[in-house]
């Protein structure tokens, strides 16, 4: 998932769990910058390696890896992951996403889709639409 700094989507990829870091960050820096050519920017953990980094820099995408300060123990904010994390978490308010339902990834990239617009929605309205949680 790539998100911009307010943790709006800008571009998704669900696909099975065998495929690597570096494979899937040079598919989500394709979406992206095809999508949003003024992409300049981007922020990701330890576990991509230079392959994306490299692969940004064709681009014309600045790719910094941010990693945990090592002599820090217990939880820390890192720098920048809080933006996606705070994102799984607006996710997580839909049922559909909460759990695994979905059986091919372009559902669940769907899925995720309209949960964002659902979000950006309730944003823009100030309303506040039930979620599954509300229900029980």
């Amino acid at each position: 998932m790539v998100t911009d700094t307010l943790g709006l989507l800008l571009a998704v990829t669900v696909t099975a769990a065998h495929l690597s870091d570096n494979a899937l960050g040079i598919r989500l820096l394709d979406q992206a910058k095809n999508t949003w050519q003024s992409l300049s920017k981007t922020w990701v953990d330890k576990g991509f390696k230079n392959t994306v980094v490299e692969h940004g820099a064709t681009l014309g995408v600045d790719v910094e890896v941010v990693s945990r300060s090592t002599g820090a123990r217990g939880f820390h904010v890192v720098k920048r992951r809080w933006v996606v994390e705070r994102t799984l978490g607006w996710l997580m308010f839909h049922r559909r996403l909460a759990r695994d339902y979905e059986t091919l990834p372009a559902s669940s990239e769907a899925m995720i889709h309209i949960a964002m617009i659902d979000n950006t929605a309730r944003r823009v309205t100030g309303e506040a639409t039930p979620t599954w949680r509300d229900l029980q």
